[in-house]
C-alpha cells in the first residue's frame, strides 16, 4: 500500500472570560440561563444598534497572544465577515482578517515547534437547538451566546498526526487557563476546534486537498475525528477517486465525519473593515505592561520543578498541568520543608502523594483542586505522622481518602477510627505468636531458607492489625522469634 503523510492545521476557538460581551454591556455569563435573556439590541443585531469595544477582552486577547509567543500588532482592526446563518442575527460576524491582534507565534509540543499563523478576536454566534415541538422537528435559536468574546488561534499546517493535534490542543487549553483569560470549559462550549486535514503521498511536496472538520468539542473527539478523516481520505485515494475540498461535521454517536457543504474561501465572506469600530493601537509601553502581567507559564514552571525540586519530568508535568494544583503543591512544600532540611527528599515525597492520591481522588470525584476540601496543611500533617511512625503508609492512604471526603484533620480521623500505628513490642508479641502458630508451614519454609515466607507472615500480622502494625518493628520481632523459636 502507498505510504501517505498527514498534514493538519487547527483553528481553536476560546471564549474569553469577561463580565460583558465583546461589543455591548450585556452579561457574558450566560451558561445555564433561560434562552434569550442575555441579549440586547447590539447582540441581537437590531437596526441602528452600534457596537462598542470591550477593553477587558482586548487586554485578555493581547495577553493570550503574548503567551502564544505571537507578535502583538501595533495596529489591528475589526472586519465584517459576511455570511447567512440562523444563529448570526446581523448577517455578518465582527472578526479580524488582515490585521489580527497577534500573529507569527509558536508553541513547542512533544519536542516539535508548531507555528501559529494568527490569534484574532471575534464575537461568538448564537446557538441552534434542534428539538421536537408538537411532534414537528424544529430548530430553535438561543442568542445568549451571541456576542461573547471569542479568540481564534490558527496554527500553520505543522501537525502531522491526530495524536500530536490532541497534544497541541491541550497545551493551548492549559495556556488559556494559566493566563486566566478563559475557563476553556468544553462542556460549556468555552473551547471548540475546527481541524483542517489533508493526506498526500510520501515524497510529494504538494499537499492534498484540504478538508475542514467543524465544531469538535473535546480532545478525545478531536483525535477520533482526525483518525477517521485521515483513513477516509486514504481509502478515497486508494480507490482512484479524488478527495473533495469541503466542510464536514463530526457525528459523535456514529464516530464518523459527514459532508456539510463545499468549503467557502475568503472571498466568499466579502470581508471589509468594520465601519463602526476604530482600529486598535498598541504602543510598546502597553505591550510591555501586559508582558509583565504574564504569570510563570507551564513549560517554564515544569522546568523549574525539575531543576529546583529534583523531580522527574513526568511528575513535574503532572504537577504543573493545572496552575492551581501546582500552587497547592508549592504551598504544601513551603510548610513541609520549612527548615529547608532534606528539601529535595520532601519535595519528592509530597509530589508522589499529590500525583498519586490527590490527583486520583480529584479525578474520581470529577472536581478540580479549587473545589476540594483538603488543604495543603492537612496533607503535610498526615505526612509528618508517617515520618514519625505514628501511622504507616497503608493507614495513611486510608486516612487521606477520608480527609478528602470529609475535610477532617488526619489527627481527628486517626483518633475517631482508632488507626494509630501499633509500634510497641509488648502490643505485638501476642499477635506474632498467633501468626506463628497458625502458619506452621510458612514458618518451616522460612527456617528452611525461603526468605519470601517472611513477607507472607508479616502480611498476616498486618491483616490482624488492620494494617496498623509498624512493619519495621513487626519484621524485627518476627525474625527474632523465627530465629530462636517461638518462646517468650
Amino acid at each position: 500500500m502507498t505510504q501517505y503523510k498527514t498534514t493538519i492545521g487547527l483553528e481553536i476557538h476560546v471564549q474569553l472570560k469577561t463580565n460583558s460581551k465583546m461589543f455591548c454591556t450585556t452579561s457574558a455569563q450566560y451558561f445555564g440561563s433561560e434562552p434569550n435573556v442575555h441579549t440586547c439590541p447590539v447582540c441581537l443585531g437590531l437596526p441602528g444598534a452600534l457596537p462598542v469595544i470591550n477593553k477587558e477582552a482586548i487586554e485578555s486577547a493581547a495577553k493570550f497572544a503574548l503567551g502564544l509567543h505571537c507578535h502583538v500588532s501595533d495596529v489591528s482592526k475589526f472586519d465584517r465577515k459576511n455570511y447567512f446563518y440562523p444563529d448570526l442575527p446581523k448577517g455578518f460576524q465582527i472578526s479580524q482578517l488582515d490585521l489580527p491582534i497577534g500573529k507569527n507565534g509558536w508553541l513547542v509540543v512533544e519536542g516539535k515547534k508548531i507555528r501559529i499563523n494568527r490569534a484574532h478576536l471575534e464575537e461568538d454566534t448564537g446557538k441552534l437547538i434542534h428539538a421536537k415541538v408538537d411532534g414537528k422537528s424544529v430548530s430553535l435559536v438561543d442568542f445568549n451566546r451571541s456576542g461573547v468574546p471569542l479568540m481564534e488561534v490558527v496554527s500553520e499546517p505543522d501537525i502531522d498526526s491526530p495524536d500530536l493535534a490532541r497534544s497541541y490542543a491541550k497545551v493551548v487549553h492549559q495556556l488559556a487557563r494559566y493566563l486566566d483569560v478563559s475557563n476553556a470549559d468544553m462542556e460549556k462550549a468555552g473551547m471548540r476546534f475546527d481541524a483542517n486535514v489533508s493526506v498526500s503521498k510520501e515524497g510529494i511536496d504538494k499537499l492534498g486537498e484540504k478538508v475542514e472538520i467543524k465544531n469538535i468539542n473535546s480532545f478525545r473527539f478531536l483525535e477520533k475525528a482526525l483518525v477517521f478523516e485521515v483513513e477516509r481520505q486514504i481509502k478515497t485515494l486508494e480507490s482512484g477517486k479524488q478527495v473533495i475540498q469541503e466542510t464536514r461535521g463530526w457525528v459523535e454517536d456514529k464516530a464518523i465525519t459527514v459532508s456539510q457543504r463545499v468549503k467557502e474561501t475568503s472571498p466568499d465572506y466579502r470581508y471589509f473593515p468594520e465601519p463602526d469600530l476604530p482600529p486598535l493601537v498598541f504602543n510598546e509601553a502597553d505591550i510591555e505592561k501586559l508582558r509583565k502581567m504574564l504569570p510563570e507559564l507551564p513549560d517554564k514552571k515544569m522546568d523549574r520543578f525539575v531543576l529546583e525540586y529534583g523531580l522527574d519530568k513526568i511528575t513535574a508535568q503532572n504537577l504543573t498541568e493545572d496552575k492551581n494544583l501546582a500552587q497547592w503543591y508549592e504551598d504544601g512544600l513551603t510548610i513541609y520543608a520549612k527548615d529547608d532540611k532534606n528539601k529535595a527528599a520532601k519535595a519528592k515525597v509530597l509530589a508522589n502523594w499529590v500525583v498519586g492520591e490527590l490527583i486520583r481522588n480529584l479525578r474520581e470525584k470529577a472536581i478540580n483542586i479549587n473545589s476540594a476540601s483538603i488543604e495543603p496543611a492537612g496533607l503535610i500533617e498526615l505526612l509528618r505522622l508517617v515520618d514519625s511512625s505514628e501511622i504507616n503508609q497503608t493507614t495513611a492512604k486510608k486516612v487521606f481518602t477520608q480527609m478528602f471526603s470529609t475535610g477532617k484533620t488526619p489527627s481527628r480521623i486517626i483518633k475517631d477510627e482508632g488507626l494509630a500505628q501499633v509500634s510497641q513490642e509488648a502490643d505485638l508479641e501476642e499477635l506474632l505468636d498467633e501468626v506463628i502458630v497458625e502458619n506452621e508451614s510458612a514458618v518451616e519454609d522460612y527456617r528452611q531458607g525461603k526468605a519470601a515466607s517472611l513477607g507472607f507472615l508479616l502480611g498476616q500480622v498486618m491483616r490482624k492489625t488492620g494494617g496498623r502494625a509498624n512493619p519495621v518493628v513487626a519484621s524485627k520481632l518476627l525474625k527474632e522469634k523465627l530465629a530462636h523459636g517461638n518462646r517468650n
